[in-house]
């Protein structure tokens, strides 16, 4: 977020409603979570990059995905830049909220719990993730 508050990329409400799925509306508006395992691209292997579904930012690359046995997309590494944190008392517990730095939406938490060498744990709700493969011969 920039020092007046505003983001890169700012939607009305109505905008977002229109441009997303109901689900990733829950998730990306109203800080929902989507059910564990739900999404493909917890299983996705292939090189390529991660984005924010509802605004393009480049999130993560895929080479910083892990399995975490959670049931959603881990990764130990995001793209420089491209996330805040928050802190998030939501449920009785405290937790660090990630949102996308380019508009300001909801994605995921990150924990302490991840591998080396970050040791983090950015556990990113799939259905408000874009995978982009890597072009094919590079």
């Amino acid at each position: 977020m920039s020092d007046t508050g505003k983001f890169p990329v700012e939607k009305t409400d109505e905008q977002w409603r229109t441009e997303l799925t109901r689900e990733q509306y829950d998730v990306l508006r109203k800080h929902g979570t989507e059910r564990p395992r739900s999404s493909p691209l917890d299983r996705e292997k292939r090189d390529g990059t991660f984005q924010c579904a509802g605004c393009g930012q480049v999130l993560f690359e895929a080479r910083t995905k892990f399995d975490s046995g959670t049931g959603w997309p881990s990764f130990f590494n995001p793209m420089p830049g491209a996330l805040t944190e928050h802190v998030d008392n939501a449920h009785g517990m405290r937790r660090v909220e990630v949102r996308s730095a380019s508009s300001g939406i909801h994605l995921g938490h990150v924990f302490d719990d991840g591998p080396k060498p970050s040791g983090k744990r950015y556990c990113i709700n799939g259905n408000v993730l874009k995978f982009v493969p890597d072009e094919v011969g590079k």
